[in-house]
């Protein structure tokens, strides 16, 4: 599918091909994607493991495009897209327990463990020390990675954190369900 542009767009080189800059391309998916994929392509921008962009730099593009097609899908991703996400997964789960009223969550937040080493957590209600694992399928497939697994999670429940871990397969209704009585366990009003 091929797509017009009203105005030159400004463009980087990789590896010595021209590619419309990261921001531009995202300014342009708002007409053909829906609100959660947009919000999800935001977070990549500002995201893990590099942010590609700045927010303010995403401000600037969104305010450039006032009063132009898109500029309102635009504006309601900018309201819900937030730094530090790995993953479109990630931000799909945010949203969708926050769309159900529970607090929300810090992305990729640090948390210390009784052996003094950092680690991060995806979805983090510290509060509650209440935390929720995106388990991709490498997770199930690389023996060094489910042995790290194993490691960390044995690590951070001895540091008192109830740990949820979710797949793609987890419907949303599991999701918000298991998310509300872990942080109603723990104290959530």
């Amino acid at each position: 599918m091929g797509h017009r542009a009203d105005r030159p767009l400004p463009i980087d080189r990789i590896d010595g091909l021209p590619v419309v800059e990261a921001v531009e391309a995202w300014c342009g998916l708002a007409t053909f994607l829906v609100l959660d994929d947009l919000i999800a392509a935001g977070d990549r921008l500002i995201g893990l493991p590099i942010p590609i962009a700045t927010l303010g730099e995403i401000d600037r593009a969104i305010q450039e495009r006032s009063g132009m097609r898109g500029v309102v899908r635009l504006r309601e991703a900018r309201a819900e897209m937030r730094p530090n996400a790995y993953s479109s997964r990630e931000t799909w789960a945010r949203l969708v327990l926050v769309r159900a009223g529970l607090p929300e969550p810090e992305a990729n937040g640090r948390i210390l463990l009784r052996s003094g080493r950092w680690t991060k957590g995806d979805l983090v209600f510290r509060p509650w020390m209440v935390l929720l694992e995106y388990e991709g399928e490498q997770h199930l497939t690389d023996p060094a990675q489910w042995a790290t697994d194993l490691t960390r999670y044995n690590d951070l429940t001895e540091a008192g954190w109830l740990v949820i871990r979710v797949s793609k397969r987890m419907r949303p209704h599991e999701l918000i369900a298991r998310t509300r009585r872990a942080l109603r366990f723990r104290g959530l009003a």
